[in-house]
């Protein structure tokens, strides 16, 4: 089948999600993003998806926030079990169906079921850890610490002064936000899991301490020097749809 260019960037969602399979609330998240080289992450991807790219770079990912009382089908969102610190690692992927979305090389969280149902259930390479955040006035700070699987001890420190809120954001600051769905591989097979949300409310952010293990042992290249961006948002709440076969139709 031949690829269909990449669908357009647009600060709403792409696709509605009419029937949530998940609901969950995103917040006090702090993104720091790396440009890398198309080729260095090409392989790291799912079958039927290439790194997608913003004029020549794509760009690694490091994501620290709060999930927030996360529900299934339509049920109310769990307050201990679905709420948790979080921070991932992600890279930016298109499929033959032009659908852009992200690719998740490793998710930190510290609530272990949670970790346990991801894992065994969607095959999601999520990590249990030691993790906290804090906010004092305007600086927020996020902590992990890597237990199961290991290796124990790896993790991340980040620290960051939120400043004035964007009320225009750059075309490179769409791209790295208004993703609209996952890619990921379910027992060898590709899959595409939408999500849509209001639009983001971003902020400029300024990287106080950054110490981070997570993206070289998610198998990404070490980005040299510092994050070419540096975003926090308050946060949204998230509706994610059906996981669908790459002809585009739900899984059963």
């Amino acid at each position: 089948m031949e690829r269909v260019p990449a669908e357009s960037i647009t600060p709403e969602p792409a696709r509605g999600v009419r029937v949530a399979f998940t609901t969950q609330s995103w917040l006090d998240l702090s993104f720091l993003h790396w440009a890398v080289d198309p080729a260095d992450v090409a392989p790291l991807l799912p079958a039927g998806t290439v790194p997608d790219t913003h004029d020549g770079r794509t760009y690694v990912g490091l994501v620290a926030f709060r999930m927030h009382r996360v529900g299934w089908f339509g049920l109310p969102g769990v307050p201990y079990f679905g709420t948790f610190p979080e921070t991932n690692v992600r890279l930016y992927s298109v499929d033959r169906h032009g659908r852009r979305g992200v690719v998740f090389r490793s998710l930190e969280a510290s609530r272990s079921l949670p970790v346990a149902v991801a894992r065994l259930a969607f095959r999601l390479p999520y990590v249990w850890a030691r993790m906290s955040i804090r906010r004092e006035a305007d600086t927020v700070s996020y902590v992990s610490s890597r237990r199961l699987p290991g290796p124990r001890g790896l993790g991340c420190r980040i620290r960051v002064r939120v400043g004035e809120r964007i009320e225009e954001p750059s075309a490179l600051e769409h791209f790295l936000t208004a993703r609209w769905g996952m890619h990921n591989s379910f027992f060898g097979r590709p899959v595409y899991m939408p999500n849509a949300h209001p639009r983001w409310p971003l902020h400029r952010a300024e990287l106080l301490e950054c110490q981070d293990d997570l993206v070289a042992a998610a198998g990404v290249p070490s980005p040299a020097g510092p994050p070419v961006s540096v975003l926090y948002s308050p946060g949204v709440p998230v509706r994610f749809g059906r996981p669908a076969r790459p002809g585009g139709l739900p899984t059963p």
